[in-house]
């Protein structure tokens, strides 16, 4: 999948977090950026302050919040198993990037954010499709490690990356 660049990390590394802060940051590049939000829990759509409502809110063109029983844009998961990540992303409107949030067994190009403070261990040594680590702290990793409190470099990198280094 070209211009699609996903984003893992353990729960409370801040994915979510960077995805809003980054938005902007495309948008002022003159990039249409959507973003597919993965979650294992069935979710109430739409409520103030969620994630899906926060993306939108910071700018992005589209959302849609995949889940195992239903994703939005407002598609009811009755006896249907949950679409695969390029179904959803087919289903999106046209932009210049697709960030997705989870989905991490896809095989697409990703960055982790991982922070040490969690006590969990790093996802990167097990994902070969990780191009770069985000983390507040010092890393000892065979990964390009990049600053989460620097958002610009790492859009910066994602647009390197996703997009050949070229934008509108």
């Amino acid at each position: 999948m070209k211009q699609v660049f996903g984003l893992i990390g353990r729960s409370g590394s801040g994915k979510t977090t960077l995805i809003e802060t980054m938005l902007p940051l495309f948008a002022a590049q003159g990039l249409r950026v959507n973003v597919i939000k993965h979650s294992h829990h069935d979710v109430q759509f739409e409520p103030p302050g969620k994630d899906s409502a926060r993306f939108r809110a910071a700018g992005a063109a589209e959302v849609l919040l995949a889940t195992p029983y239903r994703y939005a844009i407002f598609h009811e998961l009755r006896h249907e198993a949950e679409p695969d990540l390029a179904k959803q992303w087919a289903r999106l409107a046209p932009a210049d990037l697709t960030l997705v949030e989870g989905f991490k067994h896809y095989p697409i190009p990703r960055l982790e954010v991982f922070r040490p403070d969690l006590g969990q261990p790093p996802l990167y040594p097990e994902h070969p499709d990780l191009l770069a680590v985000a983390s507040d702290a010092q890393l000892d990793c065979p990964l390009p490690v990049l600053d989460l409190n620097r958002p610009a470099d790492i859009v910066r990198f994602i647009i390197a990356r996703a997009l050949g280094g070229h934008h509108a």
